[in-house]
């Protein structure tokens, strides 16, 4: 697997778009009064803390000089109560502000994982898992604290601004003017650096999407990797990606580290003009010490709050990528889903009409076309054909995984298109080859079709499939823990597992994708009398390499060239001579004779 296989699929040059942060709002409005009640603290914990500046003036102008020991207690005495009031309300403000940053993180992770639940198999197709997982859990905790503390300080630093500007003024209005001579001289510093930053930060998020994806796809495929001996491979292709990851990391870096300096270098040379024209002053007897040093208090105070606006400026050029990856992934349009008048389909008897069916994955290349068949209620339909040939297709679109092209599927007469998805799948079952197994209990994952099942309803299920002897002779049987993805049992137990799931459900329609085929003969064999009993009375779709399986089927049909090459019985097919008998000879001839 090659390096660039992971290429960006975000677009670096997009500007600055208001329209994200207005519908990020929509997070914010159920929190407005615990938001506000957080302002109101803030404000008055930050008015608060400005008082001590002009306290300390007055002692050193007033009480000091006099001697007025009653005036400089009463002045300390303020001083620690102001100082103590800020404390106490910043401290409050904070706790309510982590509670509406986890609910927003909350409420941004629960839409995102109810819209990928409805988004088609066409999505997952398209893009590695860890590009998707990526943003459920790194972008939402990323964004969170911008929506909530990051609003809140926002408004909090401006207002802090203001104040502080006005007890500037009221000290001092010629000083003053001498710290706001800096504001211009700012302004053009940050409106440079905003779009390198913005870009720079884009290219870190996209970076690291790509080094999680590659990370969570050797992870799954450690066992491959290991098979074919990668590990020099993957490891020097990790090492590429974690590069671009330190690298594009290093040069937001330096950008974001850009900001303060340069605002500590601009407050340190207006801090130096204060002094100077101060003395200046002052040498005339026109402005006290106590002033000289207020201002300068207030000055040091006005280019904190610039400097935490630069610092949440930064934070929001950071975070605005990521809130649109999060926006992009909510807004992936549900092309498989419920039409507006969807109505819910009745309990079904299990006739099934392909009526000129044509499909495609990618534009252009049909994999089924003009497909038609019939299968009656309780008849068994076995597909065949060589691999890529569109047997799992057939099913896929049974089961409404993927639009059609053109054409019409009923099942009893109903175009499954206009009913409701969970009304269709809930009356399927559709065992695939690959047996999916939740981190959990063996007991929850049969039950996982069937939530109100019992352990005996599970236990019969799983006899009749062949399960429940090797459950039973696990340490805790059907209580037993499984890990991610069933890691501690063999590909035939899971396939057995999924069996019992997939019984369990009792489905009018069932669905058997190479459902055996992880399953050795002799087990086979002993599971085929589970499998008549899963089959009987049910209209079912049965797609296995092994054809002795399926010689017994009502129905066989040959796949290939996007169409029905031939259909009939086993027998049928036999006397015919065809494309299915020139594949059941050759694999007579590769594995021998065998029996149904």
């Amino acid at each position: 697997m090659a390096r660039n296989t992971y290429k960006e699929d975000e677009r670096l040059d997009e500007p600055f778009q208001l329209k994200h942060l207005l519908r990020a709002s929509g997070y914010i409005k159920a929190y407005t009064k615990q938001m506000t009640a957080a302002l109101i603290l803030s404000a008055f914990g930050g008015a608060a803390a400005l008082v001590s500046p002009m306290l300390i003036q007055h002692a050193l102008d007033d009480a000091i000089p006099a001697k007025n020991t009653v005036l400089l207690f009463q002045l300390v005495g303020a001083l620690v109560f102001f100082y103590a009031l800020s404390v106490i309300l910043t401290t409050v403000r904070s706790r309510i502000m982590v509670k509406v940053s986890q609910n927003i993180i909350y409420n941004i992770r629960k839409d995102l994982f109810a819209h990928l639940q409805k988004l088609p198999f066409q999505y997952y197709d398209d893009r590695p898992h860890g590009k998707i997982l990526i943003r459920v859990v790194n972008y939402v905790n990323s964004v969170s604290d911008m929506l909530s503390n990051g609003l809140i300080n926002l408004i909090l630093e401006i207002l802090n601004l203001v104040f502080i500007v006005i007890f500037m003024f009221l000290v001092d209005v010629k000083l003053s003017l001498v710290v706001l001579a800096g504001v211009p001289v700012l302004m053009a510093f940050m409106f440079w650096i905003k779009n390198r930053q913005r870009k720079a930060w884009q290219q870190v998020s996209n970076k690291n999407s790509n080094l999680n994806a590659y990370l969570q796809e050797n992870i799954v495929g450690a066992r491959i990797t290991q098979i074919f001996a990668r590990e020099d491979e993957n490891a020097e292709i990790f090492r590429g990606l974690s590069d671009d990851c330190r690298r594009t990391w290093m040069r937001a870096i330096r950008y974001s580290t850009s900001v303060w300096p340069g605002i500590d270098t601009i407050s340190v040379l207006v801090r130096a003009a204060i002094y100077l024209c101060a003395l200046l002053l002052f040498g005339n007897g026109n402005t006290s010490l106590g002033v000289i040093l207020a201002i300068s208090s207030y000055a040091s105070r006005f280019w904190q709050p610039i400097m935490n606006l630069g610092n949440i400026f930064n934070n929001f050029l950071n975070n605005m990528a990521y809130l649109e990856r999060i926006f992009e992934t909510i807004d992936e349009p549900v092309t498989v889903d419920d039409l507006p008048d969807a109505g819910e389909l009745p309990p079904i008897t299990g006739r099934v009409d392909f009526e000129n069916v044509s499909f495609s994955y990618e534009k252009g290349k049909e994999v089924l076309h003009g497909v038609s068949f019939t299968v009656n209620p309780g008849e068994s339909v076995a597909l065949v054909g060589p691999t890529g040939a569109g047997k799992s297709t057939i099913v896929s679109l049974l089961s409404r995984f993927y639009n059609l092209d053109s054409g019409r599927i009923l099942i009893d007469g109903t175009d499954i298109s206009k009913v409701t998805l969970h009304s269709l799948r809930s009356q399927m079952g559709i065992m695939l080859q690959d047996s999916f197994i939740f981190s959990g209990t063996i007991e929850d994952n049969i039950r996982y079709g069937k939530l109100d099942a019992t352990l005996d309803e599970i236990r019969k299920a799983s006899r009749t499939v062949c399960a429940d002897e090797f459950i039973s002779a696990m340490k805790d049987g059907y209580a037993s823990e499984v890990k991610e993805r069933g890691s501690l049992l063999s590909q035939g137990q899971k396939q057995l597992i999924s069996f019992a799931r997939t019984l369990l459900s009792d489905p009018a329609i069932l669905v058997l994708d190479e459902a055996t085929s992880s399953i050795d003969v002799q087990t086979e064999k002993a599971l085929q009398q589970g499998l008549n009993a899963m089959l009987k009375g049910r209209t079912s779709f049965v797609i296995a390499h092994r054809l002795s399986t399926i010689v017994g089927c009502d129905k066989i049909m040959y796949i290939d060239h996007g169409g029905i090459v031939e259909a009939g019985t086993h027998e049928e097919l036999m006397a015919k001579k065809g494309a299915y008998y020139q594949l059941y000879t050759a694999q007579i001839e590769d594995v021998g004779p065998m029996t149904a």
